[in-house]
């Protein structure tokens, strides 16, 4: 399962245009971003033969686990991951063929602040959306791998706590870094955010493609925040990276378009950004896509 993250955000500079009479050379022709020219839909997942999968117990019997907590999921209930640890090859490669790979896929690194090293936990999202496969890899080798059902898999949070710590706020006249200009009144608009915001409550976001910012004072304030063991790729529309900062629920959202050229950045101060989650729409979904690919198997 590869999950193909760019090691770094790229900085986006804002340039300063003037505007008002006479302030545009009539010559001059207008450049827009290119937007995102395509969107992530739901494919159905091309299924063997009804006979096929009925003839596989252990994958129609995985499947059928991973719908009943959804169901119970959405019922209001707690429930465990299926493990897969159990399936011969043919069976998981049959589980495979039917949840197919979605548009959100993650990594948990090894280690915070080395975007290089290697992943320790590889989710991927399947065509049921709140539906993931999830592979981890212990300090010893073994790998446990499950299908986890909810709006992200819990070990991206827990982890995301964990790696956070205290992000000092500058004084007043401490020296800076030449270029970075405004990044310090955008540490202290964060820090305030983090202090009043509750889990429940809409993310607050600050855009910084929308501020007077240079490519130094997003370097800076990337340093400041640190980088932690998250990164979650969402290709709904465009290419959206997301990781999270070692300040505790603070996330680092860019926007991609299909040139790879960055048309939004942004912070945000939340459990986890809502663009990589799936939301209870989308499990109902899922829970209905899921019993009618069971039903279909159930024709043999």
């Amino acid at each position: 399962m590869n999950t193909p993250f760019s090691s770094s955000a790229r900085p986006f500079p804002i340039p300063v245009v003037a505007l008002g009479p006479g302030s545009q050379d009539d010559e001059e022709q207008l450049d827009y971003i290119t937007m995102p020219q395509g969107m992530s839909t739901y494919r159905a997942p091309a299924l063997p033969e009804p006979e096929e999968l009925a003839g596989h117990a252990g994958a129609v019997g995985v499947l059928t686990q991973a719908l009943e907590r959804l169901q119970a999921l959405l019922a209001g209930e707690t429930v465990e991951p299926v493990r897969l640890d159990g399936l011969t090859a043919v069976d998981l490669a049959l589980v495979n063929q039917v949840l197919g790979e979605g548009e959100v896929s993650a990594q948990l690194l090894a280690e915070p602040d080395r975007l290089e090293a290697g992943a320790r936990v590889r989710i991927q999202e399947s065509v049921f959306a709140g539906v993931w496969r999830v592979i981890e890899t212990g300090e010893d080798g073994t790998v446990q791998d499950t299908i986890e059902l909810g709006a992200m898999p819990a070990v991206l949070r827990r982890a995301a706590r964990e790696d956070a710590r205290p992000v000092p706020v500058p004084a007043p006249d401490a020296p800076l870094p030449p270029g970075v200009l405004n990044a310090p009144s955008i540490l202290i608009e964060l820090a305030e955010h983090r202090q009043h915001w509750r889990e429940g409550q809409p993310p607050e976001v600050v855009n910084l493609t929308l501020l007077p910012v240079t490519p130094q004072d997003i370097a800076w304030l990337d340093h400041q925040l640190g980088t932690g063991r998250v990164v979650i790729l969402s290709r709904g529309y465009g290419n959206c990276r997301i990781t999270n900062a070692r300040a505790l629920n603070t996330w680092r959202v860019v926007y991609y378009n299909s040139q790879d050229t960055v048309i939004l950045n942004s912070v945000e101060v939340c459990g986890i950004p809502e663009v990589a989650c799936a939301a209870r729409e989308d499990l109902e979904d899922s829970a209905e896509r899921l019993t009618e690919v069971l039903q279909w198997v159930s024709q043999a």
